[in-house]
């Protein structure tokens, strides 16, 4: 068979298993190039009803993978979004089939820049083909063929797995029933791509780099573009609360406060899980987004969405204000807005579930 699946121990290194699904026909990207196998790493909750139409697809954020719930093994790491997917919460699995998948460019068991080429044995690093959002839905697209999914009752995700849930509905308006993007935009703005430059520079500024060609994870460079990244993550009131001008021992820096202890924290504990040139690749797929182009436009496109759509802004938000989530809500056909109110920032939906279930399960209750 042309399509196959095998279980691979966690790369966590944990009780736990992904499933990958791995395609030998190859992939090919938007810009035509294609590599000569596709890998997908991913994980399911729940069971898929006799009419193949109770799914729930779940897409992640930057640094994410498909283990977005401990609901398979309780005693496991935890996912992601534990807040989210289990029993008599908005995404249960006693009712609804969840998918979970790790997307292109990432490195927890999907193809990307950290993946052998079967062509030369070694990494692809810089010679992947660069991704955009739409690569990401197809290759998506390709494991739910495989598991034999009609249609997909909502396709949910925060920050760039938002975006993916936008172009769910316009590339498969006929398989997506609604979508629930989370704090994104119909476009990546100017200023988000900005910080994501900046990050990327750090990371290419360190020598340990080498263009791409490392041995060793380039360090400082990540962990400074994760630093700088979790400061956009949250907000000045939630530092302030946290941290205030708390000072901790620091063998080598007198005044060394907490809000640096913790960053410096945030930077090293991504360096030991993430891959740097995955970082650069996934950073620039989220720059790419822009459901209007070729489309006639931002708002063209977000007219031509079928798809039922719940909208989810979150107040504080710096890196996707309300504004752009408002947009999406007031433009479509079938569109709701509900907005979190948090000082957590951009990290609110990885935190607020509390305000989050109870507007996802009347949503998903109403159709």
């Amino acid at each position: 068979m042309k399509n196959t699946i095998k279980v691979i121990h966690d790369l966590h290194k944990d009780e736990h298993d992904y499933k990958i699904f791995s395609s030998n026909d190859g992939f090919i990207f938007e810009n035509g190039e294609k590599i000569e196998r596709l890998d997908i790493a991913y994980e399911t909750y729940g069971k898929l009803n006799d009419e193949k139409n109770n799914v729930i697809l779940v897409c992640h954020a930057l640094t994410g993978d498909a283990h977005a719930s401990s609901f398979n093994n309780p005693n496991g790491r935890a996912g992601w979004w534990d807040g989210i997917i289990g029993l008599d919460k908005s995404l249960d699995p006693s009712k609804y089939f969840i998918v979970c998948s790790n997307f292109l460019g990432s490195c927890y068991g999907t193809s990307g820049p950290a993946s052998i080429n079967p062509l030369t044995n070694k990494k692809y690093n810089l010679s992947f083909p660069s991704i955009t959002v739409r690569d990401l839905v197809y290759g998506q697209k390709l494991l739910i063929d495989f598991l034999g999914i009609k249609k997909i009752k909502t396709v949910i995700g925060g920050s760039l797995g938002g975006m993916q849930a936008l172009e769910w509905s316009l590339l498969f308006p006929d398989l997506v029933e609604s979508i629930i993007p989370i704090a994104c935009g119909s476009k990546h703005s100017a200023w988000a791509i900005g910080l994501n430059e900046i990050q990327r520079k750090v990371i290419m500024d360190d020598p340990l780099w080498k263009n791409g060609e490392y041995n060793t994870q380039p360090f400082n460079g990540l962990a400074t573009a994760r630093m700088l990244a979790m400061i956009t993550y949250r907000t000045n009131k939630n530092f302030e609360t946290r941290f205030e001008r708390k000072v901790k021992e620091h063998k080598e820096k007198k005044d060394f406060y907490e809000v640096e202890s913790y960053l410096h924290y945030q930077g090293k504990k991504l360096v030991q899980r993430f891959d740097a040139n995955s970082y650069l690749y996934i950073t620039n797929i989220m720059d790419s987004h822009d459901i209007g182009r070729n489309r006639g436009g931002t708002l063209n496109a977000l007219k031509s969405i079928k798809a039922k759509t719940l909208v989810i802004g979150i107040n504080t938000d710096i890196l996707y204000p309300i504004e752009e989530q408002k947009e999406i809500a007031e433009t479509v056909i079938n569109g709701k807005y509900f907005e979190i109110n948090s000082i957590y920032g951009h990290d609110a939906f990885l935190i607020e579930f509390d305000q989050m279930n109870p507007i996802i399960e009347n949503f998903l209750s109403s159709f």
